[in-house]
């Protein structure tokens, strides 16, 4: 895929300019390309709950659709933080289902991110039990709410 080995080339540009020594491997996963960096320092990589590893996956883009017309979206993983966050998160989801089934109340989730909720939304979308709801706001990070069907 030419595009991913041109979203290569910009990242592996990017972090070495930085003073990082990486490897970056080329990924096809369910959500599409994905670019894994391994190295030494993920942590400074990642940053604080995935931050700079965000940024990183958005200047990746954006430098992309300049380059390229209708680029495919690439995700930027880092030492597989992503896929271990996501793990994490639907487990807490599930916890929180099961509380709240057991409870009789309603359970709040921390807030999210857009894609984040989608997971938990996801994750909890077979059980007829519990419900997900996020409420609206203009806020970019929400708290969805798990709660029992009555």
């Amino acid at each position: 895929m030419e595009a991913l080995s041109e979203a290569h080339q910009i990242l592996e540009s990017m972090v070495t300019q930085l003073g990082f020594e990486v490897t970056i491997e080329e990924e096809q996963t369910e959500e599409g390309a994905c670019l894994q960096v391994l190295t030494e320092e993920g942590g400074l990589l990642i940053g604080k709950h995935g931050d700079r590893l965000d940024d990183l996956q958005y200047l990746v883009n954006r430098i992309l659709q300049k380059k390229m017309q209708d680029p495919p979206r690439v995700r930027v993983d880092c030492d597989h933080f992503r896929v271990r966050q996501e793990e994490k998160l639907i487990d807490t989801a599930q916890e929180l289902a099961a509380k709240a089934k057991e409870s009789g109340k309603a359970m709040k989730m921390r807030p999210l991110n857009a894609y984040h909720r989608r997971i938990v939304h996801n994750a909890l979308i077979d059980d007829d039990e519990v419900e997900t709801v996020s409420p609206r706001s203009d806020e970019r990070l929400k708290r969805i709410l798990i709660r029992p069907v009555s």
